[in-house]
């Protein structure tokens, strides 16, 4: 999200239809306008490795401050308050979700007493990116997190929390409009529900099995390592059990994951509270907030170490976020609709892809997708128009898709549960990669040539 991401449009209110026009119409700002945005990026990426302390201590500041600056420039330079508004209720959505989500894990107790092995890691990954697609890649981050870094406890290295991020909280959503925001963006405008899972499948499976091979490799040989400096550690003995506590919060889970779908663009008859920046579903979520914490055993938040800073860090940062990425979308709507013609699946691909990972990947996945049903000229605001699509031509949409919840993993800011998953970890004392680390390290290093196998193999030269 920035980044996908970002999540976020897991909930587009009523008036999405309509903002989305005003953003058509709006007079496109100044491109000096994305200084702030970038800016926002280069002290998240610095901040926490050059000067940790002024960061930790002014980074709600400093985002709510670049976010103002942008969005006194639309009220007052451009007067667009539909832009903002817009964004406001985008924003809302979001953390309604993550928030709901975070709280209502952080009641779920999972012990798992079994050693830390490749396989054992393995599992966890097989098991989230499945659920993931049940009760999204947050959902599935925030339930398996604190139970992996236990498991690994006595051996947790960066990558582990690394692969966790790659699979678990973006690939695996791939899907079902569940999964991830883009994807449940394109299922509010038209596209069916099962088409991801019938499209994506075949891309998806050889897409995580290599990123699991590639982890065997590296876990085993860390493994081997650790065993040959702690011998001692050998002689431990694992039951093999599963522990389980907190199971009335499955309900909580359940709940937030159908509130996902009370829209008005899903169910005609929920009502809309426009102009209100947000509707019933946010509510729903913000109350299972209260009542998840509220009604929480004291014992499972204490052993799952359970406090509201993790997703203190993701509120502020996105709301600057959120609010300093406005004209960057703004103009790339613009590039992608006049350069639509000129585009084929393989730069539908890319450029998706890069953009999700360092911007919201729900817009930059509805301004492609729109670009892409320029070709035909049909209208991404028809629902009509989206179904022709999808029979039209079925690999522009594979390519968006993919890419969009795919390349969420490159950054810490692709996705959010990225943020989240980092902030656990690094709280319960996992020395966790910076940004530029993260980004060269381990995203150029091991994501992007998967991600350059897949685009030969799926499409290259095509469309």
């Amino acid at each position: 999200m920035l980044i996908k991401k970002l999540i976020i449009l897991f909930f587009t209110l009523n008036s999405s239809i309509l903002a989305a026009q005003e953003h058509h119409n709006a007079v496109l700002p100044e491109p000096l306008m994305v200084i702030p945005f970038i800016l926002l990026l280069l002290m998240i990426a610095t901040g926490p490795l050059f000067y940790k302390h002024f960061w930790e201590h002014n980074y709600p500041k400093i985002a709510i401050i670049l976010g103002l600056i942008t969005t006194l420039y639309y009220l007052l330079i451009l007067r667009d308050s539909g832009s903002i508004l817009h964004t406001m209720a985008e924003y809302l959505s979001f953390i309604a979700l993550l928030s709901s989500l975070f709280v209502a894990s952080g009641g779920i107790l999972i012990r798992v007493d079994a050693k830390s092995t490749p396989w054992v890691n393995i599992g966890f990954f097989i098991f989230g990116a499945v659920i993931s697609n049940i009760i999204g890649t947050t959902g599935a981050s925030m339930l398996l997190i604190r139970p992996f870094i236990k498991v690994n406890q006595n051996r947790i290295k960066p990558f582990h929390i690394v692969f966790f991020i790659f699979i678990v909280s973006n690939i695996g959503g791939a899907l079902t409009p569940i999964g991830d925001p883009p994807l449940f963006l394109g299922f509010l405008r038209g596209v069916p529900f099962f088409w991801v899972v019938q499209n994506v499948w075949f891309i998806w499976i050889p897409t995580v099995i290599l990123l699991l091979i590639i982890f065997y490799f590296i876990d085993k040989s860390d493994l081997k390592k650790t065993e040959l400096h702690k011998p001692e550690n050998n002689d431990a003995v694992y039951s093999g059990k599963i522990e389980f506590k907190g199971s009335k919060n499955l309900i909580y889970l359940a709940v937030i994951v159908i509130s996902v779908f009370i829209d008005p663009a899903v169910i005609s008859w929920v009502p809309s509270l426009y102009p209100l920046p947000f509707g019933i579903r946010e509510i729903i979520m913000f109350s299972v907030v209260a009542l998840s914490y509220k009604t929480a055993d004291e014992n499972i938040l204490r052993a799952n170490e359970f406090d509201f800073e993790p997703i203190k860090e993701v509120a502020f940062l996105f709301v600057g976020i959120f609010a300093t990425m406005i004209p960057a979308l703004q103009l790339i709507a613009h590039e992608a609709r006049i350069l639509s013609d000129q585009l084929n699946a393989g730069v539908f691909y890319w450029a998706t892809g890069f953009l999700s990972a360092f911007l919201d990947n729900a817009p930059t996945y509805l301004n492609f997708l729109s670009a892409a049903m320029g070709k035909y000229a049909l209208d991404v605001n028809l629902q009509d128009n989206v179904r022709q699509f999808v029979i039209e031509d079925e690999v522009y949409l594979q390519a968006i898709s993919v890419a969009a919840v795919f390349f969420g993993a490159m950054t810490y800011i692709g996705n959010g549960p990225n943020f989240m998953v980092k902030s656990i970890s690094e709280r319960s004392g996992i020395n966790m990669p910076g940004f530029f680390q993260y980004f060269i390290k381990y995203a150029v290093t091991i994501l992007l040539p998967v991600f350059v196998v897949v685009w030969l193999i799926f499409f290259f030269g095509k469309g």
